[in-house]
């Protein structure tokens, strides 16, 4: 039976804690997600129970790990409805993911005079990737803009994608507009001319249920430690062809085949891609996530998240000096809100908020080129996750209206 959200509060003890004297409000969940007991407990039975390397042993410790490793990959597979287990493949995370396409079939399929293209308000992790890629093959690097209202312009990515375009890299969601982009859409576009696509999923894996084979991704980078798994790991879909025709991206054990002196061959997927002593653990903490999810249901913590969305950006929106960036309608905004307060530097209101117990995110956010689109440095980031409630969004609103009037009236914060 699926379970109740209100109940899932007590499996997270980091957060029944107080911060300067006030009741932590955990808002930084775009940054890393908190861990439920869980995922801790299956880390913990793992290193006292069943501690051993996988794929190598046939003692009794050696085959339990290797189980639980590969179950983790089953779990993985159906959770974001892989056709395969063998086109999961883990990695230290989305940053890696990414990065290992890039290395990999971009390095293979992209010369000079070709097109990648990406989105303006791309993290770094799928930005920097692919314009090292087009500096090396002499491509061309293309961004696709925002409408005014901050959501991806359809109009310009037609524009922007032709014939000559190899490779489609965009986020499913922002880590900063709070914009869900219509990847299925893009997916077929980038198809049309030829080209195939990248989705970078640490925004929206850990929000919202997703079908990589019913959007036709190419491939997807998504991180562990976004969706209540441990840091360290993540994962990497492709579909099998794409694989199957790339060259291996580390070498070493665990991914070959034979080794003879003067050549080598490569194992099968997905072990082709996993070089070495893989994050075993963290693998099956995913694993362990993921049941955490599943047990609850994507839908149900999408639905949460909105109900969230719909109460606070509202009266964020509404409140004097406040200024939030991405789309104004709560219906096309996930739970990442960019604002900043007044003319306060946003270092300034996340240590004020700080002093409060609301914790948030501070800086440009891994996306430079979004914050020069913007005119801005810097913004503050509250983000919502399936534990964070009402009384949560209360107390940032709270929050705020006591930053904004110390900074307006030196007013100190009553004991």
């Amino acid at each position: 039976m699926a379970q109740k959200l209100s109940e899932s509060l007590t499996d997270f003890p980091i957060l029944n804690q107080e911060v300067n004297d006030e009741r932590l409000v955990y808002l930084d969940n775009a940054a890393t997600a908190q861990k439920p007991n869980q995922v801790v407990d299956a880390l913990t039975h793992f290193y006292q129970h069943d501690n051993a390397n996988v794929h190598r042993g046939v003692h009794t410790l050696a085959e339990r790990a290797t189980a639980a490793y590969e179950d983790a990959r089953h779990k993985v597979q159906h959770f974001i409805h892989a056709e395969k287990p063998t086109e999961i493949i883990f990695t230290k995370g989305a940053t890696d993911g990414l990065n290992l396409v890039a290395s990999t079939y971009g390095e293979a399929n992209v010369t000079a005079g070709d097109e990648i293209v990406i989105s303006i308000m791309e993290h770094h992790s799928n930005l920097i990737s692919w314009q090292q890629l087009a500096i090396k093959k002499h491509a061309t690097l293309k961004y696709i803009e925002l409408t005014a209202d901050g959501e991806l312009d359809m109009a310009d990515a037609a524009a922007k994608i032709t014939d000559k375009t190899k490779i489609v890299a965009v986020a499913h969601a922002s880590n900063v507009m709070g914009t869900v982009t219509p990847v299925k859409q893009l997916a077929k576009l980038a198809h049309d001319h030829g080209a195939i696509f990248v989705g970078d999923g640490a925004q929206s894996v850990p929000h919202m249920p997703v079908d990589v084979t019913d959007l036709d991704v190419d491939f997807y980078a998504f991180s562990g430690h976004k969706m209540m798994g441990p840091t360290g790991i993540g994962v990497l879909y492709g579909k099998e062809d794409l694989l199957q025709a790339m060259p291996p991206y580390q070498y070493g054990g665990e991914m070959i085949g034979f080794v003879h002196r003067d050549n080598s061959t490569w194992a099968d997927l997905p072990w082709k891609f996993e070089a070495g002593t893989q994050n075993i653990a963290g693998a099956i903490g995913l694993g362990a996530a993921v049941d955490y999810l599943t047990n609850i249901g994507m839908d149900r913590v999408q639905a949460h998240e909105q109900q969230l969305v719909d109460y606070l950006l509202p009266k964020m929106e509404a409140m004097p000096g406040v200024t939030v960036y991405g789309p104004q309608d709560p219906a096309k905004h996930t739970g990442v809100i960019a604002f900043n307060l007044d003319n306060l530097h946003p270092h300034d209101v996340a240590t004020a908020l700080d002093m409060e117990g609301v914790a948030v995110r501070a800086g440009h956010h891994c996306a430079q080129p979004l914050m020069d689109y913007l005119g801005l440095v810097a913004t503050a980031r509250a983000s919502l996750y399936l534990y964070n409630t009402q009384a949560d969004a209360d107390k940032l609103l709270t929050a705020l209206q006591e930053t904004k009037e110390f900074f307006n009236h030196g007013t100190v914060k009553a004991e």
